[in-house]
């Protein structure tokens, strides 16, 4: 693509880039599956006559939106064949997106899993709509379906997810708080300070893939977490360290061992305590991570 940098093609592509990589994430849950869609929307793209497109943006966000669910459909199965939780592959963003409220929450760890209860079309319908607020009539073009019906299946995943999302929405401030006590905690090896930042009913999901030690179920309640998160970093050699960073547009920490990579952790807070932990040790969804190179998303 680089050869043709003053291409009309080119141009529009490279400056919807960032939107189009966002709607696929947020479909997916996958970066890497996300880029394959890019690739696949600009082998499409290219083979479209401009002077017959209407609105170049809404254009590619269907040929986007269309690959994604085809790709959706196949990673299902995969997941059915997942070992232990699966949980969306972290994405190491930039501070100026946890500044977007609305971006941030539609890229959080916690709100990538509601999506996961979704169909392929009610979460697309709804990626489209609440976070990018496209038409319902070019969300009808991408997921060929009428307008009248859009707005149905968009109404029930809202209903859908707003029963399911967080009750509030915590400043970034306080979450770096709440995450600079857990690392702490961890790196002092102190249960009780990780217990008084932990809510009675707090529910971690870890993911290891199959690779990486991690709890086949979620676990519940802040007495089994801290068990599980202290049993399963103690039995590794090496000095547990935190660092701060910015994961899905939140507050979340990159925790090593011996200095090596370990895992990422996100969190969901309210009223001041954490209430969902998300602990992504799959090596295979920390590749983007090892590299720090922070995304900014559409």
């Amino acid at each position: 693509m680089s050869d043709h940098a003053t291409d009309p093609a080119t141009d529009a592509f490279v400056a919807h880039r960032n939107l189009l990589f966002t709607v696929a994430y947020e479909m997916l849950g996958s970066a890497a599956d996300a880029e394959d869609i890019l690739q696949e929307t600009w082998l499409r793209w290219v083979k479209v006559d401009l002077e017959q497109v209407r609105d170049q943006r809404a254009y590619l966000v269907r040929i986007t939106t269309r690959q994604s669910l085809n790709r959706l459909r196949t990673m299902t199965r995969r997941k059915e064949a997942y070992v232990g939780p699966w949980l969306p592959e972290p994405l190491l963003t930039t501070p100026d997106v946890a500044e977007d409220v609305e971006l941030a929450e539609s890229v959080s760890m916690a709100m990538m899993l509601v999506l996961e209860t979704l169909s392929p079309t009610e979460r697309a319908v709804f990626v489209l709509r609440e976070a990018f607020e496209i038409s319902y009539e070019d969300i009808a073009a991408a997921v060929d379906k009428s307008p009248a019906a859009v707005r149905q299946i968009a109404y029930r995943a809202r209903r859908h997810v707003d029963a399911r999302r967080p009750r509030q929405v915590v400043s970034p401030h306080e979450a770096r708080e709440v995450l600079e006590s857990v690392r702490r905690a961890l790196e002092t090896r102190d249960v009780q300070s990780l217990l008084d930042v932990l809510a009675p009913d707090v529910v971690l999901v870890s993911d290891g893939g199959g690779v990486k030690q991690a709890a086949l179920r979620p676990v519940v309640g802040a007495d089994k977490l801290v068990r599980f998160m202290v049993g399963s970093l103690g039995k590794a050699e090496g000095t547990i360290t935190g660092e701060s960073t910015v994961v899905n547009g939140n507050p979340a920490l990159v925790l090593r061992l011996g200095g090596e990579l370990d895992g990422v952790m996100a969190v969901r807070i309210e009223d001041g305590r954490i209430t969902g932990a998300y602990y992504v040790r799959n090596p295979e969804k920390l590749t983007r991570v090892a590299c720090e190179t922070p995304l900014t998303l559409r």
